[in-house]
């Protein structure tokens, strides 16, 4: 008797694991956080796609997956998923924060290079295109493209 009742006991656990994985994390019937959104998985979605849609950033995938105690990113057609209320996040930056984000465009016909500069980035800065580097290596007779020193003077094609 005391063997059959362990056995139903453990068949009760699988079960609930079962659904509990099934769900997203809930069990059926029971609610989901306060104040959070209730999202259904549609074919093709991510993890990154439905944050993308909830927060406007897909880096707030990683609170979507916590709050549905998800062990893994594999989400199946129909699942529902808790969308926590948390803030967007915004993606972050290992550049010296001392640099601007947005160069300041290129408009003269010379340009004189300066410490981390390639000729992509100058392309980029000067034309809004940076396999326009090809150009710019031509107008210089550059040797080696790859190979240019702050304090050089480049002429740029217009």
């Amino acid at each position: 008797m005391v063997l059959g009742a362990v056995v139903i006991v453990i068949v009760g656990i699988l079960i609930v694991n079962y659904f509990k994985d099934k769900s997203g994390g809930t069990i059926p019937g029971t609610s989901t956080q306060t104040g959070a959104k209730e999202h259904v998985v549609l074919e093709g979605e991510t993890l990154w796609s439905i944050s993308e849609d909830s927060f406007g950033s897909g880096y707030n995938w990683v609170d979507i997956k916590s709050a549905n105690a998800l062990e893994s990113e594999t989400l199946e057609v129909g699942q529902k998923l808790s969308i926590p209320d948390v803030s967007p996040k915004e993606p972050t930056s290992t550049e010296n924060s001392t640099v601007s984000s947005q160069p300041s465009p290129i408009t003269g016909g010379s340009y004189t290079v300066v410490k981390g500069d390639s000729l992509w980035k100058i392309a980029v800065e000067a034309y809004g295109d940076g396999f326009k580097w090809v150009e710019i290596a031509r107008a210089n007779k550059l040797v080696d493209p790859n190979i240019i020193h702050p304090g050089n003077v480049l002429t740029l094609p217009r």
